[in-house]
């Protein structure tokens, strides 16, 4: 999928929301409540992060990333992401072209390495993606996310030196 990728501005919130709305609505991939509020997931997505981008497509915005410290002080070199495409827009190498876009823009804020603190580890898509971008598995938390399908499952701590 041909996207531009570029930092996100309030303006591009009512194209991010449902976006984010739709995937967190299935309860089977991110720890967000299922019904939550758009001031909530605003607050955690646009307001919170030093760093939101979209990417942009001919028909609008197809996909979503933040990048924030991992951890406060002096954990603050490490950064976290999260990163959504939207269902539409899945399987076409998005995914790919958001981590790789966050890749570098965590390299150029001076971030020496990047974690994802809760990948459940039933979302095949994610896991494999990430391992095939250079993230190991570097922890398994044991029954750590409410899957609303498929009740407790496992939640992976993957990581990447940066």
């Amino acid at each position: 999928m041909a996207a531009d990728i570029r930092q996100a501005t309030d303006k591009d919130w009512p194209q991010i929301w449902p976006i984010l709305k739709e995937a967190f609505a299935t309860g089977d991939t991110y720890p967000y409540p299922p019904k939550i509020y758009e001031k909530e997931a605003r607050r955690n997505w646009l307001e919170m992060p030093e760093l939101l981008c979209v990417a942009e497509s001919k028909s609008g915005i197809a996909g979503v990333y933040y990048l924030k410290p991992n951890m406060p002080g002096l954990g603050s070199h490490i950064c976290n992401c999260g990163y959504i495409v939207a269902k539409a827009a899945r399987g076409q190498g998005l995914g790919k072209a958001l981590c790789n876009h966050s890749m570098e823009a965590a390299r150029t804020l001076g971030y020496r390495a990047m974690q994802f603190n809760l990948v459940v580890s039933t979302n095949e898509n994610a896991v494999g993606l990430w391992k095939k971008m250079g993230f190991e598995v570097i922890g398994t938390v044991p029954e750590g996310f409410n899957h609303a399908s498929l009740g407790f499952v496992d939640a992976l701590i993957m990581y990447q030196k940066l």
